[in-house]
C-alpha cells in the first residue's frame, strides 16, 4: 500500500476525527494542544522528527480505519524503519500527545460538570446524593432515609501499589496546563488568549524536555509525599464542599444559615508506608515518618483555614454579643497564651469571636510544632472550642457566620482529625507465623522478628501522638485460619511486653484466593469466639471489618469465576454478620484495571448482595486511579457524590430485592459460567510451560524494570510459577500486549456453555452483577487489538496457546456484542466508545514501537551478557506511553 499524499493525509485525519463525534470545545482543545506539540517537535533540534511522527500517525490511522492487512503491514514497516534513537524520540512524542489528549478529555468533563453545577436535578437522577436521598425517602420514608444518610460512610484507602507510570514531574506539568486551559476558557479578548497560548507552549516544551522515565524507584517516603499532594491540591477543600452541596440540595434556602443535616461521611485511609506485604523497604521507622508527614499536612491546612476564618469574623460585641461560654473560653485561652492574646485583643477591639478563632489557630500551630504548653491534646478538644464559637454566633443571631465557613472547618476537623489519613498496616500471615515460631522457641531474634515487633511499637507511638484513629487497622494478607488473626494479638503482646499496654488493634482478615473466599464465613465464625476478638467486638459495639481481594482471586481462577466467588462470599459473610448482630464493613481490594476489580465504582456498588453495603463502603484506590479520581477538584467532588449516592441506593429495599431475586433466578447460569470459565482458564494457565511463555510474549519481565513504585514486582525470583507473580504485573503485562486477558478470559466459553442468547439478554437487563460483568469486559476488549495481540503471541513458540487466547477473544467479543446490543463494542456507552476510538490508532503506534523493541530483545543471542540498553529504554518508553494511552496500567 502506498503512502498517502499530504492532501490525502489531511483528509484521512479529518474523516477519522469527524467520525468520533468529539464535542466542539474538546475538539478545539485537542487541536490547540496538538498544534502546540507539533511546534515543539519542529523546534526540538532533531531534524525530521515532526515529519516522522506524522508518517507513523497517518499510517496507524489508515490501518485503524482501513483494517486491511496491507495497511497494517505498512504501519508496521514505518515503525520498523526508524533507528532506535529516532524510535525513542517518536515514542516520547506520542506519549506527550496522550498526556495532552487526556488533559483535554478531563477538561471537557470538568466543563460539563461545572455547567451542570447549580442546575436543578432531574427528578429521576439518583447518581447524586440529593437524588438518591429523594428516591430512598419514597421507599422508606423521610425519617429512616435521614438516619441512613447520617450513618453513611465512604472510606477510600490510598495505596502505593506501583500502577502510576507517570512521573510526578509530568503530572505537575499537566496540572499547570490544566490551569492555563481554564484561564483560556475565561479569557475575553485575543491578547489574553495569545498570552495563555505562549504559556502553554512553554509548558508543553517543558513536558517534551522532561525525562518521561523515573531514574530510580521512588522510596516509600516519596510515595507518601505524592499522595499528600492530592490532599493539599483537592481533598482538603473538596470534601467539605461535597457536604455543602448535599446540604444545599436537602435544605434549599436554609443551608449555610441553619444547622446542617449532613454529617461528614468521608474517611480517608492509607496503605502508603504501611503496607509491608512483600515490600522490604517499608519499615517501622518509615511508618512513623509517614504518620508525621500526614499530620504536618493536615494541621497546616487547619491552621491556615482557621486563621483565614478568624480574620474575617469582624463582628463587634454589640451587634453579635458573645455567650458566657465564649467569654469563659477567652479567659482560658488568654491565660495560656497571654502575649499573643494581648496583641490579638489590641488588633480586634470588641471582636470577641475573632479573638477566639485567631487564638485557636495559634493552638493548632502549637500542635503542629509540638509545643506541649499550648497544643491541643486531640481533635475533640479543637472541635469543642469551635462549637463554642458556633453556638455563640447562633445565640447572637449570626447564623450565617456560624454555619458558613466555620461549619466547613468543623467538617474538615471531623473528617481528617489531626492525622489526615487512617494509616493501615498490612503483612502476610506466613510472616507472622514464622516470627511467632521463633519467639516461642526462645533464643536470639532475627532481624525480621525485631522489625515485625517494632511495627507494633510504632502503632502504639502513632496512637499516643495522633490519637487512636491515626492507626490501628492491621490487615492480614492470605488469611486462611482464625489462628492467622489471633497471631497478630500474640505478636502485639510480645512487642509491648508485660508492663506496657498493647495498642488498640482492629485485625482485618484479607481473603484473596478462591479457596480462602469459600472458607471465609467459617473462619469468621471461629475468630469471634477468641477472647481478644470478642473483647474488641464489645468495645466497638460489634463492628467488624473484612477485606476481600480481587486481584489474586482473578489470577487464581480467572475473572468470571472470581467475580461470582466474590459475590457469593459477600452474600454469605453479610448473612452471617446479620445473624450475629455484627455491623459489617466489607473492604474491597480493587485495582484500577478491570482484571483487578476496577471499573466504575458506583455500578459495582449497586450490584452488591443484600446487606453487604448497609451504608458503608470501603475500597482501595491505587496508582493512576488516585490522580484520575481525586487529582482535579471538580472531578473529585463528582466522584465522591456519585459513590455516596450509590452507597445510599445499594441498601434500598428495591435494589436489595432486585439483586437477591436476580441471583436466585439466574443461579443456574452462574453455576454454568463458573464451571465453564474456570475449566477454560485452567486449560491456559495450567498448561505445561505457560509461565515462561507468558513472560516471552508479553513485556512482563521488563515491566519489573520500570521505576513505578517502591514495591517489588513479584514475591519470588522465578517466572516458572504464577503463584509468586503479583497481580499487578500480571494485569499490566497483558494490557501492554493489547490482549487484556486478565479482564475477560473465559467469559466467551462461559456464555457459550449457557447458550441461551435470549435468556442471557434478559439476565443483562435484570441482573446487576451480570450487567456489570458484561460492560466491564466490553471496556476491556475495546482497549485490546487482535492484530497487535497476534504479533505479541508470535513471539512465543506455542501456537496452541496463542490460538487458545485468540479463539477465546473472538468468542468473548461476539457474545458481549450480542448481549449488550448493537454491532460493536461499547455502542451502549458512546462517550467511552469515543474516547477509546480516539486513542486507538495512536496507542497502536506505540504498540508497534514496543513490539519492534521486544522482538529485538527476544531475538538477541543467548550468549549476550546484558540486554541492549537502547532497546530496553525504547521498550520502557513505549510501556509508559501505552499506559498513558489506555489510561490504566494495573
Amino acid at each position: 500500500m502506498r503512502e498517502p499524499t499530504p492532501t490525502e493525509a489531511v483528509d484521512l485525519v479529518g474523516r477519522f476525527e469527524a467520525g468520533q463525534e468529539i464535542p466542539e470545545n474538546m475538539r478545539g482543545d485537542v487541536r490547540l494542544l496538538g498544534s502546540l506539540l507539533g511546534r515543539v517537535l519542529r523546534e526540538s533540534g532533531s531534524p525530521g522528527l515532526y515529519e516522522d511522527v506524522e508518517r507513523l500517525r497517518i499510517a496507524t490511522i489508515q490501518a485503524y480505519t482501513d483494517e486491511t492487512p496491507e495497511a497494517f503491514e505498512r504501519a508496521t514497516a514505518v515503525a520498523d524503519s526508524f533507528s532506535v534513537a529516532r524510535a525513542d524520540e517518536v515514542a516520547r512524542a506520542f506519549t506527550a500527545y496522550f498526556h495532552l489528549v487526556n488533559l483535554a478529555e478531563e477538561h471537557q468533563r470538568v466543563r460539563i460538570l461545572r455547567d451542570r453545577d447549580g442546575q436543578p436535578e432531574r427528578a429521576d437522577a439518583t447518581d447524586s446524593v440529593g437524588g438518591a436521598f429523594t428516591s430512598l425517602t419514597a421507599e422508606i420514608g423521610s425519617e429512616k432515609a435521614l438516619e441512613r444518610l447520617q450513618a453513611l460512610r465512604f472510606h477510600p484507602v490510598f495505596t502505593a501499589h506501583p500502577t502510576e507510570a507517570r512521573r510526578r514531574a509530568v503530572s505537575t506539568g499537566i496540572r499547570r496546563l490544566s490551569v492555563l486551559l481554564d484561564e483560556q476558557d475565561a479569557a475575553t479578548h485575543g491578547g489574553d488568549k495569545r498570552r495563555r497560548q505562549r504559556q502553554m507552549l512553554e509548558e508543553i516544551d517543558t513536558l517534551w524536555r522532561t525525562a518521561p522515565l523515573r531514574p530510580e524507584k521512588p522510596s516509600p517516603t516519596d510515595e507518601v509525599r505524592a499522595v499528600m499532594a492530592v490532599f493539599d491540591d483537592t481533598l482538603f477543600t473538596s470534601v467539605p464542599q461535597v457536604y455543602r452541596r448535599i446540604d444545599d440540595t436537602l435544605q434549599p434556602g436554609l443551608s449555610g444559615h441553619a444547622a446542617p443535616v449532613v454529617r461528614p461521611f468521608v474517611r480517608v485511609g492509607s496503605w502508603v508506608a504501611g503496607d509491608r506485604d512483600g515490600n522490604p523497604f517499608v519499615t517501622a521507622s518509615i511508618t512513623r515518618k509517614a504518620a508525621g508527614i500526614a499530620s504536618e499536612h493536615v494541621l497546616l491546612g487547619l491552621e491556615r483555614a482557621t486563621s483565614r476564618i478568624g480574620r474575617g469574623l469582624t463582628l463587634d460585641g454589640t451587634s453579635t454579643p458573645p455567650s458566657d461560654e465564649l467569654m469563659s473560653l477567652w479567659r482560658q485561652l488568654r491565660a495560656s497564651d497571654e502575649e499573643a492574646a494581648a496583641d490579638i485583643a489590641k488588633r480586634s477591639p470588641d471582636e470577641p469571636h475573632r479573638r477566639i478563632v485567631l487564638l485557636v489557630a495559634r493552638k493548632i500551630a502549637a500542635t503542629r510544632t509540638r509545643n506541649a504548653d499550648l497544643a491541643y491534646g486531640d481533635p475533640e478538644e479543637l472541635l469543642a472550642d469551635l462549637r463554642i464559637v458556633q453556638d455563640s454566633l447562633v445565640a447572637a443571631g449570626a447564623a450565617r457566620q456560624a454555619y458558613g465557613n466555620l461549619q466547613e472547618l468543623i467538617w474538615q476537623v471531623e473528617t481528617y482529625g489531626f492525622h489526615l489519613a487512617e494509616l493501615e498496616v498490612r503483612q502476610h500471615s506466613a510472616v507472622h507465623k514464622k516470627v511467632l515460631e521463633e519467639l516461642e522457641a526462645g533464643g536470639a531474634r532475627s532481624e525480621q522478628t525485631e522489625e515485625v515487633l517494632e511495627v507494633f511499637r510504632s502503632i502504639a507511638f502513632i496512637q499516643e501522638r495522633f490519637g487512636p484513629r491515626a492507626a490501628g487497622r492491621y490487615i492480614v494478607s492470605f488469611t486462611q485460619s482464625a489462628e492467622d488473626l489471633e497471631n497478630v494479638h500474640k505478636l502485639a503482646r510480645f512487642a509491648m511486653g508485660a508492663d506496657s499496654a498493647v495498642p488498640v488493634l482492629d485485625v482485618v482478615p484479607l481473603f484473596e484466593t478462591f479457596a480462602d473466599l469459600q472458607a471465609a464465613p467459617g473462619i469468621l465464625a471461629e475468630i469471634i469466639d477468641h477472647p481478644t476478638f470478642a473483647a474488641r467486638l464489645t468495645a466497638t459495639e460489634r463492628r467488624l471489618e473484612v477485606m476481600l481481594g480481587y486481584s489474586d482471586s482473578s489470577k487464581d481462577v480467572g475473572p468470571v469465576a472470581a467475580t461470582l466467588a466474590l459475590y457469593e462470599a459477600q452474600a454469605k459473610i453479610a448473612a452471617w454478620a446479620k445473624d450475629e448482630n455484627i455491623e459489617l464493613t466489607l473492604f474491597h481490594g480493587r485495582g484500577g484495571a478491570l482484571g483487578r476489580g476496577g471499573g466504575p465504582a458506583n455500578s459495582a456498588i449497586l450490584a452488591q448482595p443484600p446487606h453487604s453495603v448497609d451504608g458503608r463502603f470501603k475500597l482501595t484506590e491505587q496508582g493512576e486511579v488516585i490522580f484520575a479520581r481525586y487529582g482535579d477538584a471538580t472531578i473529585a467532588k463528582r466522584h465522591i457524590d456519585q459513590v455516596a449516592a450509590a452507597i445510599l441506593q445499594a441498601s434500598s429495599p428495591s435494589n436489595e430485592t432486585r439483586n437477591s431475586s436476580a441471583a436466585e433466578t439466574y443461579a443456574d447460569i452462574a453455576a454454568t459460567m463458573d464451571s465453564a470459565s474456570r475449566e477454560r482458564f485452567f486449560s491456559l494457565v495450567k498448561a505445561p510451560g505457560f509461565a515462561p511463555w507468558f513472560a516471552t510474549v508479553t513485556p512482563m519481565e521488563e515491566v519489573g524494570l520500570l521505576a513505578l513504585g517502591s514495591r517489588p514486582a513479584r514475591r519470588g525470583l522465578s517466572v516458572e510459577s504464577l503463584e509468586d507473580l503479583r497481580a499487578i504485573p500480571w494485569v499490566f503485562a497483558w494490557t501492554q500486549a493489547r490482549i487484556n486477558l486478565a479482564g475477560w478470559f473465559g467469559l466467551g466459553t462461559a456464555l457459550e456453555a449457557v447458550g441461551d442468547e435470549e435468556r442471557l439478554k434478559k439476565a443483562y437487563a435484570e441482573w446487576p452483577l451480570f450487567r456489570t460483568m458484561i460492560d466491564n469486559v466490553g471496556m476491556s476488549l475495546a482497549k485490546a487489538d487482535d492484530r497487535i495481540a497476534r504479533r505479541y503471541l508470535e513471539l512465543g513458540d506455542r501456537q496452541d496457546l496463542a490460538d487458545l487466547v485468540m479463539d477465546e477473544m473472538t468468542l468473548t467479543q461476539s457474545w458481549v456484542i450480542r448481549i449488550a446490543g448493537g454491532t460493536g463494542l461499547l455502542e451502549n456507552k458512546p462517550v467511552l466508545q469515543r474516547a477509546v476510538k480516539l486513542r486507538s490508532p495512536y496507542v497502536d503506534a506505540l504498540s508497534l514501537l514496543q513490539l519492534r523493541a521486544l522482538r529485538a530483545l527476544r531475538d538477541a543471542p543467548a550468549d549476550q551478557p546484558t540486554p541492549d540498553p537502547d532497546l530496553q529504554r525504547l521498550l520502557l518508553l513505549s510501556v509508559s506511553g501505552v499506559a498513558a494511552g489506555l489510561q490504566n496500567t494495573g
